[in-house]
Order: C-alpha cells, then structure tokens, then sequence
C-alpha cells in the first residue's frame, strides 16, 4: 500500500471515529455511532497490516488471530455487570501496549536520530512509556476493586501526596537523564527506573481511591490510555494514532469531568483521595423504623397509582431483573398507568449502565429520563420503585453535612407519596454510607432478590 492510500485510509477511519463518538451520545444512535467506530477500526487495522508487508506480515496476521480469538471468546462471556472490569482490563493492556512499543522504539532506533530529532523523539518515548506505566497498574488496581478482589476502601498512607509528589520530581529528574544520555544503554537504565516507580505511582494513586469513586477513575484511566496511545503516535509519526489517542483522551477527560460535576466532586479531589473515607453516622434512631412490605401490598400500590418512577439500580444489573421491569413497565402502561424511568449519571459502575441495561430488555429510550429531567417530578409520583440503588437515592447527601457523600445530587425519591426500595438487606451501598431514606415514614422495604422479586410482583399484576 502507497503512503498516500494509507493516508487516505486513516483519514477515513478518523472520520467514522468522530461519527461513532457523536452516535454515542445519544440511546437512539448509539448503535449506528458503535456500527462506525468497528467500521473505522477495520479499515485502520486493514491499512495498518498492508503498509507492514514483507516478513513479519504472518507474525502480524497470528498476533490478530489469537488476539480476535480471545477478544470474542471474551466478549461472548462477560455479563453487563462485568463490563466496567472488561474496560478496566482493556485500557490495562493498552497502556502495557504502550510501554512495551516505548521501550522498543527507544532501543530499536537509537542510533537513527540526531541532534533536537533525538531530543523529541526521546521526550515522546519517556512520556508514553510514563503514561502508559500508570495505566497499566491503575487499571489491574481498578479491575480488583470492581471485581471485589481488593477491598474498595482507600489506602491512605502517611503524607501520601508528599509520596506521590515525591516519585514524580524523581521521573522528571531520571528524564533529564534520559535526555541527556551519550549511548542507548545509558539511557536505557533511567527509562527502566522510571517505568517501575511509573508503574508504582500507578498502584499507590488508585488504591487511595474510594469504591464510590471508581467510576471516575475508570473514566480517568480511559483518558490516560488515550494520551498514551497519543504520544506513542507521535513517537512512531503515526498520524492514526495521534488522532485516535486524542479523542480517547479527550473524551475520557471531559466524561469525568461530568461524572465529578454529577457527583459534586473536583475532579482532582478523586484522583488524590476519593471519598467513601469514613462512614456516615445514619442510623434507624436518625430516621425512625424499617417499615417491611409484601410483593401483593406493592403490586396494589402500582394498581392504584397514577404516576409511578421506576429507579434502576447495580442490583438489578446484578439480578438480570431488567426484563421482568419491562414486562411490568409494559402492563402498567396498559392500565393507564404513567411509568418512567429515572437514571442517575452514575448509577451502576460506569456511565450509561443503566441505559444500554434498560435498550437490552427493550424499554422505550423516550420514557427512561436523566437526573436533572426528572427529578422535579418525584413530589407528584404516587409510587417510585427502588430496584437494587442505594447510593443515588441516599437523602444523607442533602441533609446530613458530615456525610462521606455530602453535596452528591442524588434522585430525591423521598419526595414522593409512597417509596418502596427492593432490596436485599439492610446492608450499604457501594460508597460504603448508611442510607436514612429506608427509614423515612413513607419509605416500604421489599426484601429479597431483585429477580425474584419482581418475577413475584409481575405474576400479582397477571392476577
């Protein structure tokens, strides 16, 4: 392939990148806009394996076999709920990628640049592998905590900044040798050092990270594999990657900036700390007593209502119960009954999990309402149904300043005639916080298994 078809190529498939990333902004293209991003990266991955040629064509060709192999083996078997530990591994091997490719470069080439070339190049090579280092280890860390392989609670070591300030001005100063050095080998040895105290940063920053605030990190850790992606990109003169590694970058930056903003968080506030560092000091004496309830009090209490909010939660995800609340969305619908669907920007584990849950079990996207569209109209709803969320519905957030989540908008169910949260237990939430809401005197717990649960509640509504 010519340098100006591949050229071409990867103009083409930076186009359908940006198409795709606008697709995505919205449930009602977000199928085309995925449809353009698997278009674009064919056409990259196509133009990117001609323009090899020559020997190492077949290592190439193998790579992708086994890589697509796994890679569809994967996706076939991860659940929903599993898909922000799938993100968290996926950006790890892209900052591994970009160490490894780092490394390479700097050895590979040495000897070909002279002069200020050596001295950008040098640069682009130290910061990929700097970036890369950190989101590889960060997103292994993130991967643990969503699994629940590592406990969400924050490692808050003594001067923790002071550390963390500490290994950066070392890497900078193992740069200027980097820079500065006379031979490949010379350079060699503070580009390792680098990568491991890189790598280290990476861990430490992450596990003094809240549960409650995982989210932004993955979010976070999207944004770091994009630049490092980016600088490796600048380091190859790969135009693709650079433009690719920008949006990824970019994008991941400005969707943590809106995840912080839906959190009532500064964005550097949860990379340094996070909260969920303490535990709220909510209890039955604050709000009063647990009120229990029945799958036929529920099901009378939906029959008779006129307004009804239907508010998902990472429970629901966890139980598959989006399908059964289709079927009773459907039947309420039938009677009359106005149901709608509040989504907080952060319910679930990652942004728009709630959502792609809802599209999957075929709940029209016109009735399923974000935070700021629907919160006003909880104190006109007769009943909103709590399904496995408990965080996002926390009162404690607006009311209770010494709370860990003090400041979080949350959806203000409380506000409604009747509330019933179905649970399993009385345990907390993510963010590790009492929630006062189940105690409010309007608030019914409905324990048991979401699944169960609602498959109960949807027969009681055949009846």
């Amino acid at each position: 392939m010519t340098y100006g078809m591949g050229a071409v190529a990867y103009l083409g498939a930076s186009v359908l990148f940006i198409l795709g990333l606008g697709g995505l902004s919205h449930p009602e293209t977000a199928r085309r806009g995925n449809l353009y991003g698997a278009i674009g990266m064919a056409i990259a991955i196509l133009a990117t394996v001609l323009a090899i040629g020559g020997a190492g064509l077949p290592v190439i060709i193998g790579a992708m076999v086994v890589g697509g192999a796994v890679g569809w083996f994967l996706a076939k078997r991860v659940e929903m709920t599993q898909m922000p530990q799938l993100v968290a591994v996926l950006h790890s091997f892209v900052g591994l990628a970009a160490v490894l490719v780092g490394i390479g470069g700097y050895v590979s080439p040495h000897t070909a640049f002279e002069g200020v070339e050596k001295v950008i190049h040098d640069v682009e090579v130290y910061l990929g592998v700097f970036i890369g280092a950190i989101t590889f280890t960060g997103s292994l860390i993130a991967f643990g905590k969503l699994q629940g392989t590592i406990g969400g609670k924050p490692l808050l070591l003594p001067a923790r900044h002071w550390l963390n300030l500490a290994a950066v001005l070392v890497c900078v100063g193992l740069g200027y040798l980097v820079l500065t050095a006379d031979s490949m080998l010379a350079g060699l040895i503070p580009l390792l050092a680098m990568t491991a105290i890189a790598l280290a940063i990476g861990v430490h920053l992450v596990m003094a990270i809240g549960g409650a605030d995982m989210p932004v990190v993955v979010s976070m850790l999207n944004s770091y594999s994009g630049w490092a992606a980016a600088a490796t990109g600048f380091m190859l003169s790969n135009d693709l990657l650079i433009v690719t590694g920008a949006l990824v970058g970019s994008s991941g930056a400005i969707l943590s900036y809106i995840m912080c903003r839906a959190m009532n968080r500064k964005f550097l506030a949860v990379i340094l700390g996070g909260f969920g560092n303490s535990t709220s000091t909510a209890s039955a004496d604050a709000g009063g007593e647990v009120v229990a309830t029945s799958v036929e009090d529920v099901a009378g209490m939906l029959r008779d209502a006129s307004e009804v909010i239907i508010v998902p939660g990472y429970g629901m995800a966890v139980a598959q119960a989006q399908g059964t609340i289709s079927e009773i969305t459907r039947k309420l619908r039938a009677k009359g009954v106005n149901v709608r669907f509040a989504i907080h920007p952060v319910a679930g584990r990652l942004p728009g999990h709630m959502n792609v849950l809802l599209a999957e079990a075929k709940v029209h996207y016109d009735i399923v309402l974000e935070m700021e569209e629907i919160n006003h109209d909880f104190p006109s709803a007769d009943v909103v149904l709590v399904i496995g969320a408990n965080d996002i519905v926390n009162p404690g957030a607006l009311e209770d300043p010494n709370s860990p989540i003090a400041g979080m908008p949350v959806l203000e169910v409380w506000k409604a005639r009747t509330v019933v949260v179905s649970k399993r237990s009385m345990a907390t939430g993510y963010a590790g916080v009492e929630n006062p809401l189940f105690y409010k005197d309007n608030t019914h717990m409905l324990f048991g298994d979401a699944k169960s649960t609602v498959d109960a509640l949807l027969k009681q509504l055949d009846a």
